[in-house]
């Protein structure tokens, strides 16, 4: 059973910034999960998929957050006092420094949290999936594709 996702995520800049034992629990909670419904039936892991597919990554939460402090920011600057408007500029080269870089401040809190990259909760949702045999006809064809290559028949 796979328990280091790291060399199945190369390249996740949020991963890349992020602590080394804050990646492991991440990498051990899927872990868990996909053991856990190794033993559960098409239907469940069915709704295990759909929930995954629902759930929000790391950037989704990040730019709601920023979002929502904009709004708070510019209504505060408009309706009070203008220093708020620091809010809106804050939010902003967050945002910023999260699409240029993969990190800003308030991901390595984020991520104590437990929220994952795309890329992780797609590992889960694919193993998941392996589980379930969604892959088994790929790997039959694949067998036989081969075989008929080298003469066998």
């Amino acid at each position: 059973m796979i328990t280091d996702f790291g060399e199945l995520i190369r390249g996740d800049r949020v991963r890349a910034n992020t602590s080394p034992n804050i990646n492991e629990a991440i990498d051990r909670e899927i872990a868990v999960t996909v053991r856990f419904y190794a033993g559960k039936t098409d239907y469940e892991i069915l709704k295990r998929i759909e929930e995954l597919d629902n759930e929000w990554d790391i950037g989704r939460h990040v730019e709601a957050r920023a979002a929502v402090i904009s709004m708070i920011g510019l209504v505060l600057g408009l309706n009070r006092d203008k220093k708020w408007f620091i809010l809106p500029l804050i939010a902003a080269t967050f945002l910023l420094q999260y699409a240029v870089q993969g990190w800003a401040p308030p991901i390595p809190v984020l991520r104590r949290f437990g929220i994952r990259t795309r890329q992780e909760i797609d590992v889960e949702k694919y193993a998941l999936k392996a589980l379930r045999g969604d892959f088994d006809e790929i790997s039959s064809q694949e067998s036989k594709s081969r075989a008929h290559n080298i003469g066998w028949r």
